[in-house]
């Protein structure tokens, strides 16, 4: 969330939804930024698939939602769904909105073993976005999945993925500063760690986003745990949908972005649900109607690998490493007319 009200008293300019920096002025004109765009993205997925050993495989745009294998993300969003044509009687595609089922099935499917993974490039649609710096409704990110066995199910594997892929971010930053000394935004030299329950016993009287921007502001860069269950309070602190992470084994990366004075959420991931954490989410969740649907019914089979697995926003790296304001800087898609020419 980005502090609107503040940033007027700080002397930020804020049009709308736009928020612009005091004396902002991207670096790099269009033609270069393009070329960046292409060097972080090319390097980042060489170093992800090398360092946690993933194989690129193609993925879906669109699935039937009567397999489940589409993502609830919070649970409120709605998937943009169109009917198919040549297909016997009517049926309904959704644009997915991640992919955090469908490469689970995948990894079974392509028979990979623990250790190792894939990712894809992921190309989505969220028509219920509010759009402003941060959010578009086009989404791009990495798409990435590993098989892991049982006992790896661990806080231990969740923080050591974590941190290669903080140490890989990192490293980019010395890579865009090679080539483009004039646009690089330095990053914090760690990742801190830290559970939602820790961080409202911290900040009690502060909303959720307000304790991200508090934490992150103060660490520079932070793995916030276990997003998804109520806490203390007697709400969660983020919605989260309850049958792919596993509440108590996942996270989000947050770097502080001072071009917004705010929390810049980077990747979600987190090991995926077992059979008891399917269970258990489900019924918290009040989502006990999802267990007849083929997905749900081969993970409470035990029929599905167990694994860790998120998302990379592509176009949100871009902006960090790149040290743009908005997030239309770095990607293609459709604003409302008032904020394209703000």
């Amino acid at each position: 969330m980005i502090r609107k009200a503040n940033l007027k008293q700080e002397g930020f300019k804020v049009m709308g939804e736009i928020i612009i920096p005091q004396g902002y002025k991207s670096a790099l004109n269009l033609h270069d930024t393009q070329v960046a765009i292409k060097t972080v993205k090319d390097y980042f997925q060489h170093e992800l698939t090398h360092r946690l050993h993933l194989l690129r495989v193609t993925a879906p745009l669109f699935v039937q939602p009567e397999t489940g294998l589409n993502d609830n993300l919070n649970g409120v969003e709605h998937p943009v769904s169109f009917e198919l044509k040549d297909q016997g009687t009517k049926k309904t595609a959704e644009i997915v909105q991640s992919l955090a089922k469908w490469k689970r099935m995948a990894l079974k499917e392509y028979g990979f073993q623990p250790g190792e993974g894939l990712y894809t490039n992921m190309n989505a649609i969220r028509r219920d976005e509010e759009l402003d710096n941060l959010h578009s409704c086009y989404v791009d990110q990495w798409d990435w999945e590993k098989v892991i066995t049982k006992e790896e199910r661990t806080m231990e594997t969740l923080m050591a993925t974590v941190r290669e892929i903080f140490k890989i971010i990192k490293h980019m930053q010395h890579e865009v500063w090679y080539k483009y000394p004039q646009a690089v935004n330095q990053l914090p030299d760690d990742i801190f760690f830290i559970t939602t329950s820790e961080l409202e016993a911290m900040y009690p009287d502060k909303t959720p986003k307000e304790r991200e921007n508090l934490i992150t502001q103060e660490h520079g860069c932070v793995f916030l745990m276990q997003i998804g269950d109520k806490l203390a309070s007697g709400k969660p602190h983020d919605g989260r949908a309850p049958d792919y992470d596993d509440w108590k084994l996942n996270g989000d990366i947050l770097f502080w972005f001072e071009h917004l004075q705010c929390a810049l959420e980077i990747s979600s991931m987190g090991i995926r649900v077992d059979e008891a954490a399917l269970e258990y989410q489900l019924k918290k969740a009040g989502c006990e109607d999802r267990r007849s649907l083929p997905y749900h019914k081969m993970l409470l089979n035990g029929q599905l690998p167990y694994t860790i697995g998120g998302g990379i926003g592509q176009s949100r790296l871009c902006m960090l490493l790149l040290d743009r304001a908005h997030i239309g800087e770095v990607q293609a898609s459709i604003w409302p007319q008032e904020m394209r020419d703000t």
